[in-house]
């Protein structure tokens, strides 16, 4: 404890604040698991959430720790994840929105590696919120800073971008179907573009909807193989819509009971049609089945490994399960992975896994 304290003092004297949240995570990562399985529900409950890993820093994934004094010489400064909000995964890699860095955390778990990804010239981020990585590789970032979207091929050389300061907000994008779909702060609508000539074809709700279609403030999207799920930060619901933009039904409401929302972000549908919506007042996830009905809560404000703190984007993973494997108690086996995201605290980015009794 004294050494803490000391390493503390020093810190701060230095005025280093971030490597102070780079110092607990490591003592957490040393102490705060071991030989501890955190569970969503709590028993008697039968279990269906497993915390499974989380990660903060470069050294979180490569496993190579510089020491305070090395880091003070300028051998070898820590990477941090600053402030991240947007998220996506494609083949173990992990692209990480940061509105900090004003660019991205890009880690590939596999090889484990770390490096930001920060472009200059026509391809610059200034404040990218979310992200999207579509088939081919491409990466689509959604920057309220340049209010447009903007595309990177495979190799991450910018490619172009969509929408302009005059038109534009956008606060989340999905590319499906050889469509980019974007939600739109500034006019309150789902847009849709064609992916190869970037033309819009629709948007959506119209703006003289009737209360119940009319989105408010859109923020964050999920396009499933026939529905678009739109949070509605303005109206404190999530709307579903078609694809073709007919309103179909809405989740939740204002309010402090299980159910109801006071600022839902990050949305995410699994394979059942079940949705998952963050609440970062609420700091937790709130898991709802394919007609509405609240099938559980999970996390909540941060205490330690498996909770968060100001979570913000929430991301469905079925095709990295190996790589998170040796973390599932052998109690369950493990279906899918849950990534979510922590704009503060020490724990930016939490691993779950979805998991049933064997």
């Amino acid at each position: 404890m004294v050494r803490r304290s000391r390493l503390t003092t020093l810190l701060l004297l230095l005025g280093i604040p971030g490597l102070l949240s780079v110092a607990v995570v490591k003592a957490n990562a040393q102490t705060g698991l071991k030989g501890e399985v955190i569970v969503f529900p709590p028993p008697p409950d039968t279990v269906r959430i497993q915390f499974l890993a989380r990660f903060s820093e470069a050294a979180d994934i490569t496993g190579r720790r510089s020491g305070i004094m090395a880091y003070i010489f300028g051998k070898q400064a820590p990477k941090p994840i600053i402030k991240p909000y947007g998220l996506a995964i494609r083949h173990g890699v992990v692209y990480i929105c940061d509105t900090i860095v004003a660019g991205l955390e890009i880690i590939d778990l596999k090889r484990k590696t770390f490096r930001y990804f920060k472009p200059r010239g026509l391809g610059l981020l200034r404040k990218p919120i979310n992200c999207y990585v579509d088939g081919k590789g491409y990466l689509y970032v959604a920057d309220t800073g340049r209010q447009q979207v903007v595309i990177y091929d495979d190799q991450l050389q910018y490619v172009g971008s969509i929408g302009s300061p005059a038109e534009m907000k956008p606060t989340d994008v999905n590319v499906v179907d050889n469509k980019i779909w974007v939600t739109d702060l500034k006019s309150h609508k789902v847009r849709v573009y064609h992916a190869f000539t970037h033309e819009l074809l629709r948007s959506f709700p119209e703006a003289d909807a009737d209360t119940a279609a009319r989105l408010f403030s859109p923020t964050n999207l999920c396009v499933t193989r026939d529905k678009v799920y739109v949070s509605d930060l303005g109206a404190f619901k999530v709307k579903i819509y078609t694809r073709d933009g007919k309103f179909l039904q809405s989740i939740g409401s204002y309010g402090r009971g299980l159910g109801q929302f006071a600022r839902p972000k990050g949305i995410a549908v699994d394979r059942d049609g079940n949705l998952y919506v963050v609440d970062a007042a609420f700091e937790n996830v709130q898991i709802f089945d394919k007609n509405g009905n609240l099938l559980m809560p999970f996390g909540g404000p941060y205490e330690g490994p498996g909770y968060m703190w100001l979570p913000a984007k929430i991301v469905i993973d079925y095709d990295n399960l190996g790589l998170f494997q040796k973390f599932v108690d052998k109690r369950f086996r493990l279906k899918y992975l849950i990534f979510v995201t922590n704009q503060y605290g020490p724990d930016k980015v939490n691993v779950y896994g979805f998991v049933e009794p064997r």
